[in-house]
């Protein structure tokens, strides 16, 4: 299989510059009319590949959720990704997994090796323990072509209690993360296929991002309040390489299939200058 970065650029020029997530949380399953058992998930997974498995160049099922519904929920998840991927949509499982040793191993097999029943195209990563500890997830990655995004700046209030902190070098932590990840991707083409997470609801960065050279994976758009405005702030001349992650804003459209079709068609003609 082709390097991760090949395959998420030439899905962005395809599909245009959109990851859609499903999370199922219990007040969304309510919304829907659907009960908050395994069920319900199941229900609401099927609606959510039937209504833009085909037109998302990316999506990005949120773990957890299917989690809580023990093994049901993960047989639900495993078979919302197998779906999603036979679709020809690129998946992110966002799992923020982040370990050390043979525990990192292990979760980079879950979600990596595609021999694993769980096996996505990508995984969303912390590096709090060291971007170091997340080798095992890179290893498998290069060997498989797929990807990893990694916590740098992100959209929730919280992240600048850590993320802006600066060492004795001068650099916040967001910046050692994304230095870090540029040296991995030095010399990919278009890109590299280790990305980081920037919220789009950031204000003024504390990183230099343009030495990147891999694709940004950008939540906090529409019912966080980020816009995109932000987008052409916050990523300048990398616009090429910004994946937008919307969930809210297209999921509450539903149930309906035909509405939800809708409300992605529309964010990614918001965000077709991205790839103009």
């Amino acid at each position: 299989m082709s390097a991760f970065g090949k395959r998420l650029d030439a899905a962005l020029d395809e599909r245009g510059s959109l990851c859609v997530g499903i999370d199922p949380h219990p007040g969304l399953l309510a919304s829907w009319g659907l009960s908050d058992d395994a069920d319900g998930l199941a229900r609401f997974a099927d609606v959510c590949v039937e209504s833009f498995a085909d037109i998302a160049a990316v999506v990005k099922p949120q773990s957890a959720f299917f989690e809580t519904q023990g093994a049901r929920g993960i047989a639900v998840l495993e078979q919302t990704v197998a779906a999603l991927r036979s679709a020809g949509t690129l998946v992110i499982l966002d799992v923020k997994r982040g370990d050390i040793g043979t525990t990192m191993s292990a979760y980079a097999r879950a979600y990596l090796d595609p021999a694993s029943p769980l096996a996505a195209d990508a995984i969303t990563a912390s590096p709090y323990l060291g971007v170091g500890s997340l080798q095992p997830a890179f290893d498998l990655a290069t060997e498989h072509g797929g990807g990893v995004f990694v916590l740098a700046l992100t959209s929730n209030p919280e992240g600048p209690q850590l993320q802006h902190l600066r060492g004795e070098d001068g650099r916040s932590v967001a910046q050692v993360v994304v230095d870090d990840i540029a040296a991995r991707n030095a010399g990919a083409a278009p890109f590299g296929s280790i990305g980081v997470v920037v919220g789009a609801t950031i204000g003024t960065a504390t990183a230099q991002l343009s030495n990147l050279n891999g694709p940004f994976l950008v939540p906090g758009i529409g019912a966080q309040g980020g816009t995109a405005d932000d987008v052409r702030r916050i990523f300048g001349s990398g616009l090429a390489a910004v994946v937008p992650s919307v969930s809210r804003e297209v999921l509450r459209s539903g149930p309906e299939p035909k509405a939800l079709r809708a409300a992605v068609a529309t964010l990614v003609d918001q965000f077709a200058f991205l790839r103009s």
